[in-house]
């Protein structure tokens, strides 16, 4: 059972690189019509933006690739220059890549047919008018070599497809330190991240059974006097205890909102779009639960964005649309008042900062006259 599992991760995994490399192939020619058009470079004119633009845009085609077939690959930044170089030598293993796929083709076709002939009984029809048959001692000639091709040929899929890896890496790539300097930062960030909300579930506990109870008693004991003196100021008193205990609440859930926990980032913001002074139409699209870092995020940007609108801008309806892609959950709140929202102010500032220390981004569109926009983008992989 093992070995089958063993065996089955194997193809795949060849499968995987004979796809990369018949994609790299195809991408080769147009490195290959590019390189020719290098020569324009040296020479002044517009005509050098455009190329600079078009090899960045080649390379990170490739990045793309690669990363699809073969995991993260950390580059530093794609200059052109860098991005030439790369494509220079990119074209060459790609057409390796595609004598390699042409020669699996060509040697199983061969076999195919030979082998069709020889059960049959009758001529090898790839050759035409060749008028060969296949007989039992010319099947047994062609055996050998024919497995030694087609075993270098499935070898040479899989040497092709690192090779591509290696030269992004080597070309591009921005180091095994950084890397590992990357990675030790991204888990230490999470940890973080994840540290904070914990301390923040903490706080919210001990003001729900601390404090808020506390007051909530004090508010049944002034009751109770009020109605045994009837006094005026007993009844402010208690009024009083009743708008700090709201307070509080509301303090608490900006700290951590419990519910995330146990109902869940759609019911919390359905709540949210519910206690909102203006209009929220909700629309959810995500199927199942997310970490609990970017649900936090999630919830703090819908949330700020709601209270903004509504103190700021005076919209007459704001809408929310959660919804998931390929790699990534979008994010967009969306009012429909007067605009000129100030994306380096306090609040907007704040959520930027939210966003990207998930490694998301964070958009503001707010032209005069409205409508504005606000978009989070974060990484769901």
């Amino acid at each position: 059972m093992h070995q089958d599992l063993r065996a089955r991760a194997m193809l795949t995994r060849w499968l995987w690189a004979a796809v990369s490399v018949l994609f790299g192939a195809g991408t080769a020619l147009a490195e290959f019509g590019f390189l020719l058009l290098t020569p324009l470079i040296a020479l002044p004119g517009p005509q050098r933006e455009p190329l600079s633009r078009l090899a960045v845009r080649l390379t990170e085609v490739e990045l793309r690739r690669i990363t699809r077939f073969h995991g993260p690959l950390y580059v530093d930044a794609l200059s052109p220059q860098r991005c030439r170089r790369y494509l220079a030598l990119r074209w060459l293993v790609g057409g390796l890549g595609f004598g390699v796929l042409l020669m699996l083709v060509l040697c199983v076709t061969t076999a195919g047919s030979m082998l069709s002939a020889w059960a049959l009984g009758g001529d090898w029809g790839l050759i035409e008018n060749s008028n060969q048959r296949v007989d039992t001692s010319l099947l047994a000639l062609t055996v050998a070599p024919g497995t030694m091709l087609i075993f270098v040929s499935i070898v040479g899929v899989s040497g092709v497809s690192t090779l591509d890896h290696w030269l992004a890496t080597q070309a591009l790539g921005s180091g095994d330190l950084m890397h590992r300097r990357i990675l030790e930062l991204t888990s230490t960030r999470a940890e973080v991240i994840e540290a904070i909300n914990d301390e923040r579930r903490r706080i919210e506990r001990d003001l729900h059974d601390g404090v808020q109870q506390r007051l909530v008693a004090l508010g049944m004991l002034v009751g109770r006097a009020r109605r045994a003196t009837g006094g005026a100021v007993l009844e402010q008193a208690q009024s009083m205890v009743q708008e700090a205990i709201g307070e509080l609440r509301e303090v608490a859930l900006r700290i951590y909102p419990s519910a995330l926990d146990s109902s869940g980032l759609q019911a919390v913001l359905e709540s949210l779009a519910q206690r909102s002074s203006v209009p929220v139409r909700l629309s959810f699209g995500l199927a199942s639960r997310l970490p609990s870092a970017l649900e936090t995020v999630i919830y703090f940007v819908v949330s700020e964005a709601l209270t903004n609108a509504a103190k700021h801008a005076d919209p007459t309806l704001i809408e929310v649309t959660v919804t998931p892609g390929e790699d990534r959950i979008r994010v967009v709140i969306t009012d429909d008042g007067p605009g000129g929202a100030d994306p380096t102010g306090t609040g907007l500032s704040g959520l930027a900062s939210r966003v990207a220390a998930v490694d998301g981004r964070f958009l503001v569109h707010s032209p005069p006259g409205g409508p504005t926009s606000l978009e989070a983008s974060l990484p769901c992989a």
